[in-house]
């Protein structure tokens, strides 16, 4: 199955930008402000058969056996987790959940449903 992206890594430059983080070596910043509920980016690459690093899995909370992973191929890759994160995923997209402003970390947390 082939997972398409809806944003090209071109594009998403326009919004972020990735650099050394104090969290944990390198973070996704934010190049532009992001108001609350703005849609960022989608995570994207080929699909995941096993955990490693960059590999984000989606599953509804009360089915986990429709968990569907991705490797991570993109700048956002690099999120950084912080409970609770400014970002939020819906599915594989990638939205503000609080406004973010220029050159700030743009965080989710790993462990939300």
């Amino acid at each position: 199955m082939k997972l398409e992206s809806r944003i090209k890594n071109s594009e998403l430059k326009e919004l972020i930008y990735v650099a050394p983080s104090e969290i944990h070596g390198t973070g996704v910043f934010a190049r532009q402000a992001l108001a609350e509920g703005e849609y960022i980016g989608t995570y994207h690459g080929p699909v995941a058969k096993r955990n490693g690093t960059y590999v984000l899995w989606v599953y509804e909370a009360d089915d986990e056996e429709s968990v569907i992973g991705r490797s991570g191929k993109n700048l956002l890759r690099y999120l950084n987790h912080r409970s609770p994160g400014n970002a939020e995923f819906n599915g594989f997209d990638l939205y503000a959940r609080a406004s973010i402003c220029v050159d700030e970390e743009i965080t989710f947390d790993y462990e939300a449903e």
